[in-house]
């Protein structure tokens, strides 16, 4: 995109090329040859930033400075101003547009569902003389069906299904399979309810970057899920009631063959149903390989021995690349960490939210996805969240009066001290006299679960299988939502 400024002074000719590549990021060259002789200041504000590799979008006109206060300077900040609204307004719009419109080699588009199976050139629609023969099917209990088996080289765009029981228990029980590349372990194993992008089998209506349910009734998943050889997609009924309906098409790309650079999608459920005091739940276990995380999803089920105490205290913490007892990447509290505040209550963005707070029944289900802050790992990941709560001292003491299991670790207190109580010799004792007043943290016990989601460097992972359909279910309802 290139905009020309002109000046009636004959001397000034400024010609400014806004070129973007790669995700509108400006390329780091494309600055080098742009000559502002009155403000040279600002060519080496934005040379600065473009070798820098910032975003053009967010950071263009920061923190630049006009040495000369002429009217011509005054002219050209005014030029550098309308360019800058019309590469806004404009620029994505044209990037995105000549992607569209542009048909990559060697690609073909299809479409599985019950109506064409296989995928196959004009081979769908083919029951009941075209019309409608085959929308939906059933999958009895205990039964597996395949949802796509196709060989060679493509690209999952799309994954679309609704399904007439989705009652918790029933979403928990149907376990959702993919294998890549002819590989017997699969590389996504997971309840259908909480793949798509919602903790507990809850269905309620949201859309993130990733997945997506428009009114509460179906499953939408937007992730790109490359395969080199084939795929196979299949979903299990686990349960011991009979799915009368099933409807899905599943879109892709088929392709001659993916880069060598090209990484496989994987996605790995866990559930704790009643973590371990002072240890960390696991959202993802020690993974072996080269690759990115994605995000996750967690439901949380409250002990109500608790009460209604804030449980969301805890950090995420990534060990990445051989890191030991500590991590390289951590957060500061759960609710912090899907960027919200000060407590958790229901929102719903791109990249991070809280579907379901539920205070009352001690229900909370949320995510946060690493789109636009990519965590890479090179050899290896483990990822886990540390199950901490809080409320105020004298709370607290009900709380163990009660029969709660909690350990102490920190007082904020009332003069604003933050006490670390595990670094003291010995370690206060919650009913000492002496113990500080104020908002007390303390290690805590939960139901947990999460899905998390990642790429990977090879189609099959080294991480536990699926846990067992008891396990899945446990305290599931089997009324629907």
């Amino acid at each position: 995109m290139a905009f020309t400024m002109k000046n009636k002074h004959s001397h000034c000719f400024t010609s400014i090329k806004l070129v973007t590549k790669q995700d509108k990021y400006i390329h780091k060259s494309t600055l080098q040859a742009i000559k502002f002789y009155p403000v040279k200041n600002t060519y080496n504000s934005l040379l600065k930033r473009v070798k820098g590799n910032v975003s053009f979008k967010k950071n263009v006109f920061d923190g630049i400075k006009f040495f000369n206060e002429s009217n011509l300077v005054n002219k050209m900040k005014l030029y550098f101003f309308l360019a800058a609204i019309l590469f806004f307004t404009f620029g994505s719009l044209n990037s995105h547009a000549q992607e569209w419109y542009v048909k990559p080699e060697n690609t073909q588009s299809r479409w599985i569902s019950f109506e064409n199976p296989e995928g196959k050139k004009g081979a769908g629609g083919r029951e009941n003389k075209g019309a409608k023969g085959h929308a939906f099917d059933q999958i009895k209990a205990g039964e597996t069906v395949a949802l796509l088996e196709v060989d060679g080289a493509g690209i999952i765009n799309r994954i679309w299904l609704t399904i007439n029981d989705r009652s918790p228990k029933m979403l928990r029980s149907l376990r959702l399979d993919m294998y890549w590349d002819g590989e017997q372990k699969p590389a996504v194993s997971a309840p259908l309810g909480d793949f798509f992008g919602v903790g507990l089998g809850k269905r309620l209506p949201f859309e993130t970057e990733l997945f997506s349910d428009p009114e509460g009734r179906s499953f939408n998943c937007s992730i790109p899920m490359p395969y080199r050889n084939g795929a196979r997609i299949t979903l299990t009924n686990e349960s011991e009631t009979d799915l009368t309906a099933l409807f899905y098409d599943i879109n892709f790309l088929k392709k001659d063959k993916l880069k060598n650079d090209v990484m496989y999608f994987h996605a790995w459920w866990n559930r704790d149903l009643q973590t371990e005091l002072t240890k960390d739940y696991e959202i993802l276990p020690q993974l072996t390989g080269s690759g990115r995380f994605l995000g996750m999803n967690m439901g949380i089920l409250t002990d109500e021995v608790y009460d209604e105490s804030w449980w969301g205290e805890g950090e995420v913490k990534m060990y990445v690349d051989g890191d030991g007892e500590f991590p390289t990447i951590i957060g500061t509290g759960t609710e912090d960490y899907i960027g919200t505040a000060w407590g958790q209550g229901v929102f719903n963005h791109r990249y991070q939210g809280c579907l379901i707070a539920d205070t009352e029944n001690g229900e909370f289900a949320f995510y946060r996805y690493h789109i636009n802050d990519p965590v890479y790992f090179s050899e290896d990941i483990r990822i886990a969240i540390q199950q901490i709560g809080g409320w105020q001292k004298d709370r607290v003491l009900e709380l163990v009066g009660n029969g709660a299991e909690l350990m102490p670790i920190s007082v904020h207190a009332e003069s604003g001290d933050f006490i670390k109580l595990l670094e003291q010799d010995p370690v206060p004792k919650l009913p000492d006299a002496d113990f500080p007043n104020g908002w007390v943290n303390f290690y805590r016990r939960d139901d947990v679960s999460s899905t998390a989601y990642f790429y990977l460097d090879r189609p099959a992972n080294n991480l536990p299988e699926l846990a067992p359909v008891d396990v899945r279910t446990a305290k599931m309802e089997s009324d629907q939502n």
